[in-house]
């Protein structure tokens, strides 16, 4: 699973396999024929002549595993993720039993309430903020961004409204077709308005009662939202107003 498929793809599932041996000894490997074969033919004569030895001895293996992470989903059977480079800006749930790509960061939590925060105006402005750019779209480095944003104690309201952003928008999502940046791309369109197609006013209604829930659980929720269509770092997207917008990162910056 990488970005493209994440953000492209109405179900948001992989659009490719590929042969994972994990940590697995060559000998292990080998009982599986046909993958083995394959990346005998196909990996193995680049493999051998890397200057890294870890590479070039273990050419069946991927060369950067990635154990910590197989090691911190282990015991999820999902994890939210986020295209390291989009202007969504959103992550979304996916089930742990694919091979995820190092273009996207991963959260090694199931919880709708973490959801919700990960989704919220609040969030998304800390990485713009934070965020290296590509081309123009945000760039998610975890220690830059996630390892310095100030979250909120979860509650109740936080889960509830997670779970309505996911079930409501995998549906929306699935019915129409519509990949999540195609869908944002509606939910962002000024010139749309919410007469014109229920789904995306229901969208931009979930998300506010989302931010108000996530300002809720910082202790927050005396900052008026406005939202509304508002350009930021030349993004044009519903999203709280200026005002709400200073406030809200001089309060993650206090914190």
């Amino acid at each position: 699973l990488n970005g493209e498929d994440l953000n492209s793809r109405p179900d948001c599932s992989a659009s490719r396999w590929v042969i994972d041996f994990n940590d697995r000894t060559e000998a292990a490997a080998r009982e599986y024929e046909l993958p083995m074969a394959r990346v005998e033919q196909d990996v193995r004569p680049e493999r051998v002549k890397n200057v890294r030895a870890a590479r070039r001895d273990l050419w069946w293996r991927f060369a950067e595993n990635a154990a910590g992470m197989r090691k911190a989903i282990a015991n999820l059977g999902q994890v939210l993720v986020i295209a390291q480079t989009s202007n969504t800006l959103m992550c979304v749930r996916q089930g742990c039993g694919q091979i995820l790509s190092h273009m996207l960061v991963v959260f090694a939590t199931s919880s709708y309430a973490d959801q919700a925060v990960l989704s919220s105006s609040v969030h998304q402005l800390w990485i713009v903020q934070r965020g290296s750019g590509l081309r123009g779209d945000p760039r998610y480095i975890p220690s830059d961004v996630f390892a310095t944003f100030p979250r909120p104690i979860h509650g109740e309201g936080l889960d509830l409204v997670g779970r309505e952003l996911d079930e409501q928008r995998r549906e929306i999502m699935v019915r129409r077709q519509l990949g999540l940046t195609k869908l944002y791309n509606l939910v962002n369109d000024p010139d749309l308005p919410d007469s014109a197609d229920a789904d995306v006013a229901r969208m931009r209604q979930i998300h506010v009662d989302l931010d108000l829930a996530v300002m809720a659980a910082y202790g927050w929720d005396d900052v008026p939202l406005d939202h509304g269509f508002h350009t930021y770092r030349q993004m044009t997207r519903w999203t709280v107003s200026p005002a709400a917008r200073v406030e809200i990162l001089d309060r993650l910056l206090e914190e």
